[in-house]
């Protein structure tokens, strides 16, 4: 008994309960990116690897050009505000829990999927904010646009990057992807474009063609509407 008891307990040290049923437990410890139950709150004076973290995210995507040297100086600060600012956020310089989770450390916990490493919650965010008066498929499109541009050399190589890509959507730019939390049907369609669902044939764009205006996005090779939207290459 009192070995079968030991054996459950060494199982549940290694793996934590996530959305689809128990997941392997990260490793404990070490540099890199922080985890999510130990990300602190960050402004002007700190140092040390969870400012690394910040400034390697900010810099890769455009938004800072200092050293990743750890340290939380005013260069720093105001790339966190440009960020901040262009996404949604209360603008104050501060690395908080919604910040980080922007940064891509939202530190929710992921469905095993076909792409190991996507923020399923983030995508289905998105396609909540994008796509909430859409069909189903419309819905799997919109998400399925994100995982096609983390594959084109033309954006950036993450999911993140993708989303927080300065102007890139404006559901970002005007935080309305935080507003409502993405319902069941939002995560589904998430999980089916990650496990390789995509109605779009491999499009990159889209849009409404009852409200878009600009004469670049129209010179894009449309693919197919659902719904609402086009969607083009």
């Amino acid at each position: 008994m009192r070995k079968g008891i030991a054996a459950v307990l060494v199982l549940c040290a290694a793996f934590v309960l996530g959305p689809g049923g128990l997941l392997p437990r990260g490793p404990a410890g070490g540099r890199g990116e922080v985890e999510a139950a130990a990300r602190p709150t960050l402004r002007q004076g700190a140092t040390g690897d969870a400012v690394r973290d910040v400034q390697r995210k900010l810099k890769e995507w455009g938004y800072y050009n200092g050293a990743v040297d750890g340290v939380f100086g005013s260069q720093t600060a105001g790339a966190v505000r440009l960020f901040q600012q262009r996404n949604g956020l209360t603008v104050d310089g501060v690395v908080g829990s919604q910040t980080w989770e922007a940064l891509g450390y939202g530190g929710q916990t992921q469905a095993a999927t076909s792409r190991p490493g996507v923020n399923i919650d983030l995508l289905a965010r998105v396609v909540r904010a994008e796509a909430e008066a859409e069909p189903y498929e419309g819905k799997v499109a919109v998400a399925a646009v994100l995982l096609n541009r983390v594959a084109d050399p033309r954006f950036p190589k993450t999911l993140e990057g993708v989303i927080y890509e300065p102007y890139a959507f404006e559901s970002v730019s005007n935080g309305r992807i935080y507003s409502t939390p993405p319902t069941a049907e939002d995560l589904r369609a998430a999980r089916d474009a990650v496990n390789g669902w995509d109605p779009t044939y491999g499009a990159v764009f889209f849009w409404n063609p009852a409200t878009a205006v600009s004469q670049w996005v129209w010179s894009r090779p449309i693919i197919t509407q659902i719904g609402s939207h086009v969607f083009a290459r």
